[in-house]
């Protein structure tokens, strides 16, 4: 009588020695916590010991610190716009774009702002109004000069006329008591505007949009050319 054939096990597939990899997984982990454990005390070991030496300077520095780290996260979160420097032609063309959207008081505090980037400058102070007498920004130099500063704010295609360079001339030494007038316009002067500032004695500075351009660039201010 023949024998049953004997049936074939499957083949045991070996188990992954994943035991031994989690435990050396562990052990990296609780090194890598030991090494961060002992880094944090040693790093406040070292703060401790600046505040105990130097508490006026230590304090100082952890305000920067905090304040440094504060300003960051609203950075990041979108919270707070940090200022961009302007570079190129056309961060120039914007920020004329941008003066010519200002409202008439706003550009005259962009222009006092403008004028105090001059280290020459010791005040610029806005004082156009209703009864400015032709006079929207006083500028004081640290040499002692007193600079008039007229703004007109116009569209492009809006030019500034021969009247407005007879209302500044008219007040700017009489009324005023400065030594030199600026007209600065974001559009441009008429002819007729240049041929009477040319007749003067003492011809005040025009400054024109493009003008004004270079001077937002950082070319020097009217007084100082």
């Amino acid at each position: 009588m023949a024998t049953p054939a004997r049936r074939r096990r499957p083949a045991r597939t070996r188990r992954l020695a994943t035991k031994p990899r989690r435990r050396t997984a562990r052990r990296r982990g609780r090194r890598a916590g030991t090494n961060h454990f002992i880094a944090a005390a040693f790093a406040l070991a070292l703060v401790i010991a600046a505040f105990r030496q130097y508490p006026v300077t230590s304090s100082l520095l952890t305000a920067l610190a905090l304040a440094a780290a504060v300003v960051y996260f609203l950075a990041g979160t979108g919270h707070l716009h940090l200022p961009t420097r302007p570079a190129g032609r056309a961060d120039i063309t914007h920020s004329i774009a941008a003066y010519q959207h200002l409202t008439g008081p706003q550009f005259e505090h962009a222009i006092a702002d403008l004028a105090r980037r001059d280290p020459a400058v010791r005040t610029a102070a806005v004082s156009g109004g209703s009864n400015d007498r032709a006079l929207d920004v006083l500028v004081q130099l640290a040499d002692g000069r007193r600079i008039a500063i007229q703004c007109k704010r116009h569209a492009p295609n809006n030019r500034v006329g021969a009247p407005v360079i007879y209302a500044v001339n008219g007040t700017y030494r009489a009324y005023h008591r400065c030594d030199q007038a600026v007209i600065v316009t974001t559009s441009s002067f008429t002819p007729d505007a240049q041929r009477a500032n040319a007749e003067l004695d003492h011809p005040l500075r025009l400054v024109d949009g493009r003008a004004l351009a270079r001077w937002v660039s950082g070319s020097r201010p009217p007084w100082g050319t």
